[in-house]
């Protein structure tokens, strides 16, 4: 990992909203930090006389984000929050949206509160593979906190006001100045600073230190194991429809990585270890359809079953999401993603193959592990998180 600042574009910007977006864009470019909306960025900036949280808006991609794409909130709303006990979802979207300075601006990350929270100018916020991979591992307490001894360390907690709140609770003794960042156990990470620059490259530097111990404890060697052969790909295409209701768009991942993945033994209790980040459930389910015979039709209504198994465990007042699946893994063949378009195929293809990555040298560091059952049910029925799919 290397940054990629560059002073002479940096010197073309003329506001710190700029330097903002210049570095988001930085971010975004790599996709080994975030993926397809992933991860969020802030700058606190003053305007007439009143300090103003300029957060990514939801929707947005860091790779892409222009300066309308940071909702303006006013700090003092945002930290008055974060001493609250308790706060609905319903509710923390509306304070954040009735302290916006622009009303036609994006809703404002769910982490906003926390961006405000820190008392630096600029604060960047990551998914980095690396950092989760640690994170995801039998042993990733104990890995975590030797990679980084000067980052305040977080258990999982929910995204949005619970982890705002939780990290206000530490943070009340805290001398700010003591720590490099923040790290969020199965989450993330985040860095921060006074310059834009400064912010960004601690944040580099930070996952450069993840890749180093991954390097040095568990190097990723791909080797193909077979020699792929073709499926019905016609007829996964039919039974898929059937199942989800419209005509679904395929990703066909036969690349040495998934051709190595596909050929672990024992793949059902492999392949079903959970997500990689929260984030990454509403797009790709919890699990993967996992195939081992030549009975398709079967497979799918056991998937669905066992969906449906997961939902009325955890589910409350929520309803139900289609209970197919949204990827499947085929035995010594092939790893296959399905959307409503190719688009929407080719973004869980991308998340799967980091998941992938992760998952193979998270074994190496002593076992791969996710969140539990209920905290993947909590985020995948979380309502601010359901509401991007509706977008």
């Amino acid at each position: 990992m290397k940054s990629l600042y560059n002073v002479n574009k940096a010197k073309k910007c003329e506001t710190d909203l700029d330097l903002r977006v210049y570095t988001s864009n930085l971010l975004g470019q790599n996709d080994e930090l975030v993926l397809h909306g992933g991860g969020n960025t802030s700058v606190k900036s003053t305007i007439d006389g009143e300090e103003i949280l300029f957060v990514k808006g939801s929707g947005w991609d860091l790779a892409s984000i222009k300066a309308e794409g940071f909702a303006p909130v006013k700090m003092q709303a945002l930290l008055e929050m974060a001493k609250l006990e308790t706060l609905s979802d319903n509710n923390m979207v509306s304070a954040q949206k009735a302290a916006m300075i622009d009303k036609d601006a994006p809703n404002p990350s769910v982490e906003a509160i926390l961006h405000a929270l820190i008392p630096f100018k600029f604060v960047e916020h990551t998914h980095a593979d690396a950092v989760v991979t640690i994170s995801n591992s039998v042993n990733g307490k104990r890995d975590i906190a030797k990679v980084f001894p000067n980052f305040l360390i977080v258990d999982y907690v929910m995204p949005g006001f619970e982890l705002a709140h939780t990290i206000y609770e530490m943070t009340k003794e805290l001398d700010w100045s003591s720590i490099d960042g923040i790290i969020l156990h199965n989450h993330g990470i985040f860095t921060f600073d006074e310059t834009a620059r400064e912010s960004y490259e601690k944040m580099i530097d930070a996952v450069m230190q993840a890749e180093v111990f991954l390097q040095q404890n568990a190097p990723l060697y791909i080797a193909q194991k077979f020699e792929p052969s073709e499926c019905d790909m016609q007829k996964i295409v039919k039974v898929l429809s059937e199942a989800k209701g419209y005509t679904v768009s395929i990703n066909i991942n036969q690349t040495p990585l998934a051709n190595y993945y596909a050929s672990q033994e024992n793949l059902r209790e492999f392949a079903s270890r959970g997500i990689l980040t929260p984030e990454h459930i509403i797009r790709t389910k919890r699990i993967p359809l996992i195939m081992e015979d030549t009975d398709l039709e079967g497979a799918v209504k056991c998937y669905m079953e066992a969906y449906e198994a997961y939902f009325k465990e955890f589910a409350k007042n929520e309803v139900m999401v289609n209970a197919a699946p949204n990827y499947m893994v085929i035995k010594n063949l092939a790893v296959i993603s399905f959307g409503k378009t190719p688009k929407e195929a080719a973004v869980i293809n991308d998340i799967v193959e980091h998941t992938m990555k992760a998952v193979l040298r998270a074994d190496k560091l002593g076992g791969y592990e996710s969140i539990s059952l209920a905290d993947s049910f909590a985020m995948e029925y979380w309502e601010l998180e359901q509401a991007k799919l509706k977008k």
